[in-house]
Parts: structure tokens; C-alpha cells; sequence
């Protein structure tokens, strides 16, 4: 009896330790996928803020609350997804790819367009920025959700990309890792970006001066910083989608457009930072030039689709 039961604790030991080993596993495998994605993280933190520009001071995070829910739900039917599709369809992942590239070109491409319009003397849709509706909010809501959705597939299918791990059951505990690390970091990051105003109004009340005046400076600040992450999040879509698209659509086959970048990036001898830079604009006006037709091929359909047929 007594040696039946040293023979268990001594196979609760064996897995304590192999559930240590897997677990140190993940967290390293975590570790590196994450890093792998961060560029993709920090466009994603860059678009968010915009989402929540109009709304009342009350409402701001239990709409960041919502977003990071659906961001939740997002990664978790892409781990599933994307876990079925590696094993039966890896092959379907770079048009997936495409697809969410163009998305995000086309979204960036409209704010351009947006900006053009306004800087030319259309300033319709104040009103809209200026008082949100209900029904406003849940359509930034799902928006941003949308817009999401594509950061997450990219950040995850990379991440998988990364894993080294041979074991299904590790690669999945790994991209879940992942999926929590990547939501609190962005979301927490917005939450703290829209709230930082409250926390100089906070500072200025403080006795010291020097606290007062750092808190005087965070309320005037603040307005600036989220005007310039509304320009990051619109070049990050358009640098993000053009750079999927480059890469996923030479995966198909059509490499001449990934082939110019690379030509182009490879004849610069220059610095790293300056080559990342001209990597980077170039895959902006890719996804700039690719979100034009798009919008060009959607308008004329919504023309042609709802134009009133001519009555003699």
C-alpha cells in the first residue's frame, strides 16, 4: 500500500515538473511571437485612440470596454480558426491575408480622402464628432472592432509563424498567451491615453508647483497627442495593409510589386532606421494606391447599383 502510494507521488512529480517545462515553454514561446508581432501591436494601439475621439468623458472606457471584448471574441475564433485551417488548410492563409490587407488600405485610403475634403473646405460631419448618438457609438464600436479584427489576424497567424513549438496543444496555449498579452497591453495602453487628462486635472489641483505645472502640461498635451495618433493610426493602416499586401500577394504569385520594394530598398545603402523608413513609405503608398482602386471600384458600383434608370 504504502509503496503504491510513493509510486503516485512520485508520478505527481514527473508531471509537475512536465506541466513546469510547458509552461516555461509557453511563456518563452509567448515571449518571442510577441515580439515578432509588435510592430503590428503598435499600429494597432496607434488606431485605436481614434475611436473613442467625441465621445463624453463618461463614456470613454465602457466603450474601450466594448472594443476589448470584441478584441476578446476576435482572437479567440481566430486561435480556432486558424489552429483547424494550419492542420487542414494552411494554404488559404496569405489570400486571408489579402483580404485583411485590403481592408485596411481601403480604411486608411478613406481617411485620407476624408482629410483632403475637409482641407478643402468640407467640414460636414462636425456635428457628428462633437455629440455622439447611441447609435453612433455602436457603430464606432463595430468599426473598430472591424479594423480589429485584421491587426488580430495578423498579429496571431505571425505569432504562429514564430512558435517552435511541435506540440498542437502548445501552440494553442501559446497563441492564447498571446492573444491576452496583445489585448491588455493595446487596450490597456488606450485606456490610460484617454484618461490622462483626468490625471493632469488630478496633478493641478496638487499643492506643488511643479506638479501643477506637470498637470497643466498633460491637459495641453493631450488634445495635440491624440490629433497626431489619428495621423499614425490612418499611415499604420496604410503601412500595415500595403506591407501585407506586398508580401501575401508575392506569396501567390504575384511577386513584381514586393520584387520593385525590395529592388528599391536593397539599392539604398543607407542606415537601418533610414531603410526601415523607406520600407515603410513604400508599403504606405502601395496600400494607398491599392485602397484608391478599391474606393474607385466601390464607388462606381454604388453608382451603378443605385442609379435611376431614365424614363423617357
Amino acid at each position: 500500500m504504502s509503496a503504491s502510494f510513493f509510486a503516485l507521488l512520485d508520478d505527481i512529480a514527473v508531471l509537475a515538473r512536465a506541466a513546469a517545462a510547458s509552461i516555461d515553454d509557453v511563456v518563452a514561446g509567448a515571449a518571442k511571437a510577441s515580439a515578432k508581432a509588435a510592430g503590428v501591436v503598435i499600429d494597432d494601439a496607434a488606431v485605436s485612440p481614434q475611436y473613442v475621439q467625441g465621445l463624453t468623458p463618461k463614456r470613454e472606457l465602457p466603450v474601450v470596454w466594448k472594443i476589448t471584448r470584441g478584441s476578446l471574441l476576435n482572437k479567440a475564433i481566430i486561435i480556432v480558426g486558424i489552429m483547424v485551417l494550419s492542420a487542414w488548410a494552411p494554404w488559404i492563409f496569405p489570400w486571408l491575408l489579402i483580404l485583411g490587407g485590403t481592408y485596411l488600405a481601403y480604411e486608411g485610403t478613406e481617411k485620407v480622402w476624408h482629410w483632403i475634403r475637409l482641407s478643402h473646405g468640407d467640414a460636414g460631419g462636425v456635428e457628428q464628432v462633437v455629440e455622439r448618438t447611441q447609435t453612433d457609438e455602436k457603430q464606432m464600436v463595430s468599426s473598430a472592432v472591424r479594423t480589429d479584427l485584421v491587426l488580430s489576424i495578423e498579429i496571431m497567424l505571425i505569432s504562429l509563424a514564430n512558435i517552435e513549438a511541435t506540440s498542437w496543444g502548445l501552440r494553442l496555449a501559446t497563441l492564447i498567451v498571446v492573444g491576452l498579452l496583445m489585448t491588455v497591453a493595446v487596450y490597456g495602453t488606450v485606456a490610460l491615453l484617454i484618461r490622462m487628462d483626468d490625471v493632469g486635472f488630478w496633478l493641478i489641483k496638487r499643492p506643488a508647483r511643479w506638479l501643477q505645472a506637470t498637470g497643466r502640461g498633460l491637459v495641453r498635451a493631450m488634445p495635440w497627442v491624440f490629433r497626431a495618433l489619428t495621423v499614425v493610426g490612418a499611415l499604420a493602416m496604410l503601412w500595415v495593409g500595403g506591407h501585407i499586401l506586398l508580401v501575401n500577394l508575392a506569396e501567390v504569385g504575384f511577386s513584381a510589386p514586393y520584387d520593385l520594394v525590395s529592388s528599391i530598398v536593397h539599392a539604398a545603402t543607407l542606415p537601418g532606421l533610414v531603410t526601415w523608413f523607406i520600407d515603410s513609405g513604400l508599403s504606405a503608398v502601395f496600400g494607398l494606391a491599392w485602397g484608391a482602386v478599391v474606393m474607385l471600384g466601390l464607388g462606381l458600383f454604388a453608382r451603378l447599383r443605385f442609379q435611376k434608370p431614365v424614363t423617357h
